[in-house]
C-alpha cells in the first residue's frame, strides 16, 4: 500500500446486478472504501456532493440522467471526485475521456481490469504526496541487496523493473538485480522520477521509450532504447502514457 489513506467511492448504476458485481471487485483491494451506491444519476449527484468522495465509477445509460450529464454537473464542485466511467458500451470512450474520466471499464468487468484502473487511482491520488519527498532528495539512491551487500544504484540508470514469479527484477544499463520489493514499493520509491506503470507486472524509466507500438485489442508494446524485448502496456494506460511521453 502507498497510504494508509482510504480512496472513498461511490458506485452509481441504475442495475443492481452490476452494482454487486463492481463492490464485489472493488471489495479486493484494501485501499478502497466504497461509501455509499446509487441507483439513478439524480441519487448519484446527491450523494456525491453530501458525502464528496475521491472517486465515482459511474454507469453512462441510465434512465433519468446520464452519468456523463451527472459528471458535468459536479464540475462546479471546489475538488470534484475522480471518475471512472463503467458501461457496457464501448462507443463512449472517446467522449467520457473529453469528460475528464480517469478510466473506462467495459461490462462485464473483469478481475484484472478493475485491478488496473485501482492502481491507477492510488497513482493519482497516493504518489503525488510521495513525489513531494522524493524531490526534496535530489540525490537519493535506490538501494538492492546483493550477496551480502547493499548496492546503490541510481534512478536514471534504471532501464525498467518487472515483476516475476514471486520476486521483482530491476534491469539496469550495466546490470540485472533480483529484489524482494514489490512493484508497488518500487514505483513509490521511484515517484520523483520518470517512471510509469505501464502493466500490472511492469514499471518503466520513461526516458529510455523509443516507440510505442501497437499489439492487439487496444494494447500497445514499448520498445525501449537498445533493448530487444518490447515491454507490455495494458489498454487502460495508453491514453496516460501518451500524456506522459508527448509534448
Amino acid at each position: 500500500m502507498m497510504s494508509s489513506k482510504k480512496l472513498k467511492v461511490i458506485i452509481i448504476d441504475d442495475e443492481l446486478y452490476s452494482r454487486e458485481e463492481l463492490k464485489h471487485l472493488l471489495s479486493n483491494h484494501p485501499s478502497i472504501m466504497i461509501v455509499a451506491e446509487a441507483e439513478s444519476g439524480e441519487k448519484g449527484l446527491e450523494k456525491s456532493l453530501t458525502l464528496k468522495p475521491d472517486i465515482l465509477f459511474v454507469d453512462i445509460e441510465m434512465s433519468d440522467m446520464s452519468g456523463m450529464e451527472m459528471v458535468a454537473a459536479l464540475d462546479n464542485m471546489k475538488n470534484p471526485p475522480k471518475v471512472v466511467f463503467a458501461t457496457a458500451y464501448s462507443d463512449y470512450a472517446v467522449k467520457a475521456f473529453r469528460y475528464g474520466a480517469v478510466d473506462y471499464l467495459l461490462k462485464p468487468f473483469s478481475d484484472e481490469e478493475v485491478a488496473e484502473t485501482v492502481q491507477r487511482l492510488e497513482k493519482i491520488v497516493f504518489v503525488s504526496d510521495e513525489k513531494r519527498v522524493n524531490k526534496e532528495k535530489p540525490n537519493g539512491k535506490l538501494a538492492v541487496e546483493e550477496d551480502g551487500k547493499i548496492v546503490y544504484l541510481t534512478p536514471q540508470d534504471v532501464i525498467y523493473c518487472n515483476h516475476q514469479q514471486r520476486e521483482t527484477v530491476i534491469h539496469t544499463k550495466q546490470h540485472t538485480y533480483h529484489v524482494k520489493s514489490t512493484l508497488k514499493e518500487l514505483e513509490v520509491k521511484l515517484a520523483g522520477y520518470s517512471f510509469y506503470r505501464t502493466h500490472k507486472s511492469f514499471l518503466v524509466n520513461l526516458k529510455e521509450v523509443e516507440q510505442l507500438i501497437p499489439w492487439f485489442n487496444g494494447a500497445y508494446e514499448l520498445k525501449l532504447n537498445n533493448l530487444e524485448e518490447k515491454i507490455p502496456v495494458s489498454r487502460n494506460y495508453v491514453k496516460t502514457l501518451r500524456e506522459q511521453l508527448e509534448l
